[in-house]
């Protein structure tokens, strides 16, 4: 094989990939809870806005997004579900609707459960704190 050949398929290649995963995440199924389970769990909860690095346009159910809306992104928690997002330093608690996927798989593996936008962030806490602790629970 010459060298062009070479470079045309490792790029076919290349995109075919991108298409899968992207694919991918794109059918997300919605999980399924048990509705007798109210505290779905406890973790960090951190805070995201439409200029935070790495963020698009649209969250993954599709919306535009907006850091001035009460919304979250939730990995197993289906879109629309609302739930109410309980400081654990402060006792203060906001109601969010889920319409995005987040936070990233490595900040997971750390301990944080949700990311909220920068308005819901702002009802239960400074942003400067950056990470909070939070109880979740369903409505």
């Amino acid at each position: 094989m010459n060298k062009n050949k070479i470079i045309v398929l490792a790029l076919i290649a290349f995109v075919g990939g991108m298409f899968t995963h992207s694919q991918l995440y794109a059918r997300i199924q919605p999980p399924v809870i048990d509705p007798s389970l109210k505290a779905l769990q406890s973790g960090r909860a951190s805070w995201y806005s439409r200029y935070s690095p790495g963020i698009n346009k649209r969250t993954a159910n599709n919306e535009i997004f907006n850091d001035q809306a009460l919304t979250a992104a939730m990995w197993d928690v289906p879109f629309n579900q609302l739930v109410k997002v309980t400081n654990l330093d402060n006792g203060k608690s906001v109601v969010v609707r889920v319409n995005d996927r987040g936070p990233h798989k490595r900040f997971v593996r750390r301990g944080r459960v949700i990311d909220l936008s920068r308005q819901a962030f702002l009802q239960i806490a400074p942003p400067r704190k950056g990470l909070i602790n939070v109880q979740i629970e369903l409505l």
